[in-house]
């Protein structure tokens, strides 16, 4: 399992409102809880490798200074719908939680995340975490999560079918390259999966490495953008070259097919080594990771996929439980040995960089043939751009699911694909075009 869940953005802050019948922000006032007991036991959410992580942190917390500090592992699902129905009601919260990096401007934007600004800058340790990271927490300047994990990218690949096919990572620098590689391999051998539900992620990959921003400063839509266009015209060229599969993401034939090499790379993030070692422990030393192809000869190599972030919702308003709380998710987010523990045990790639002084990031992985991958990763997070989130990011990647497959589909080019999205992202959010 992965810390990014496996979940589409189905559930949207606007139809979310309407289904619990709250017109707007104004309709949390008067509903807040205090959160936590007399006792100050205080209890956090999490879902799977998230929640578990935690619990190990807490249990090494609470030995050392005292405090019941407890996290409730819940299912993807169910963490969903009962965040956000807490948060919308304003009642029914845990003390702390992680949220994924495009949710934390939803549940900001509905007043019920507690702002960690001040606490931030006190505890200085803005020069400890990647730069890039802190855009994801930060609304209209103010901090309202803690960075917790990214998802530096990479492409993992199939160290025995490369050989084969006499392809060497190390000559893929460029797009071209890789697309030059792919079209020597035999009819029935992809060299990427494009899944139709996995386009939009793709997208993101590609428009974060250009360095590209889905909204403005301003908050205009900004999807149809130069570095917009040609992270779509990348994705065609991709389909085009016949060097392509679609397989349903995360399916039973998924698996297979990177086990008995039928696809041989895969675009993800650091976070991929957890399932891959969970779900293929018998293709032990046959992968590898390279960057992702430049865009052109000494372009960006660096882009983020998935992440998360630690929050506390502004319900709970004891400031003795706040604090309590704040220092433990402190603690467990800025001390490098936990941090790395994460890493070790559950794949968590850290936006802490001070965790990367570490002699781990140094050690050959048997499972890549001995290569040294979270040194790879490291130096891809050193690099990422900021990318700017909004409430209304989730209706981008609605858009961008249809525009995109129909592209693929030969219906339009990119750039009707991309003029498309942004109007339609425009219409459903009531922003202007860039």
């Amino acid at each position: 399992m992965t810390m990014t869940r496996r979940t589409t953005h189905s559930v949207r802050r606007r139809r979310l409102l309407q289904a619990l019948g709250i017109a707007g922000v104004s309709g949390l006032a008067g509903c807040v809880s205090t959160g936590g007991d007399d006792d100050t036991d205080l209890t956090g959410w999490g879902w799977n490798i998230a929640a578990q992580s935690l619990q190990d942190a807490a249990v090494q917390y609470n030995e050392e200074n005292g405090t019941d500090i407890s996290v409730d592992e819940l299912g993807d699902d169910a963490w969903e719908q009962r965040f956000q129905t807490a948060i919308t009601s304003g009642e029914g919260a845990p003390e702390f939680s992680p949220v994924q990096n495009y949710e934390v401007a939803s549940f900001a934007d509905l007043g019920g995340l507690t702002d960690l600004t001040d606490r931030i800058d006190e505890a200085e340790i803005r020069d400890d975490i990647i730069d890039g990271k802190w855009d994801t927490v930060n609304i209209d300047g103010n901090d309202y999560a803690l960075p917790w994990d990214l998802g530096p990218t990479g492409v993992f690949y199939n160290r025995e079918r490369y050989s084969e096919a006499g392809i060497d990572p190390d000559n893929i620098e460029t797009w071209d390259d890789f697309i030059e590689a792919g079209a020597s391999l035999p009819d029935d051998i992809a060299m990427l999966d494009l899944p139709t539900e996995e386009i939009p992620q793709l997208w993101r990959t590609l428009f974060r490495q250009l360095g590209g921003q889905s909204f403005t400063e301003d908050g205009d839509v900004n999807i149809a953008s130069g570095e917009s266009v040609r992270a779509a015209e990348l994705i065609k060229d991709l389909d085009d070259a016949g060097i392509t599969t679609r397989v349903e993401m995360w399916s039973g034939g998924w698996f297979t097919s990177f086990a008995e090499g039928d696809i041989l790379s895969m675009i993800s993030a650091a976070w991929m080594d957890g399932t891959l070692r969970a779900e293929l422990p018998d293709t032990e030393g046959n992968w590898g990771v390279y960057k992702l192809p430049a865009f052109e000869e000494g372009g960006s190599r660096a882009s983020n996929r998935g992440g998360s972030n630690l929050v506390i919702p502004s319900q709970i308003q004891d400031e003795e439980v706040v604090e309590e709380v704040w220092e433990f998710c402190l603690w467990s987010m800025t001390t490098p040995e936990v941090q790395n523990t994460m890493l070790e045990e559950y794949g968590l790639f850290p936006s802490l960089a001070t965790a990367y002084d570490s002699s781990i990031y140094e050690e050959e992985q048997e499972f890549y043939d001995g290569q040294a991958v979270w040194e790879l990763f490291a130096e891809v997070a050193e690099e990422i751009e900021p990318y700017r989130y909004t409430p209304d990011t989730p209706e981008v990647m609605n858009a961008l699911e249809t525009e995109l497959n129909d592209m693929l589909d030969d219906e339009q080019s990119p750039e009707e694909a991309m003029e498309n999205a942004a109007e339609t992202v425009a219409d459903r959010t009531d922003r202007d075009l860039a």
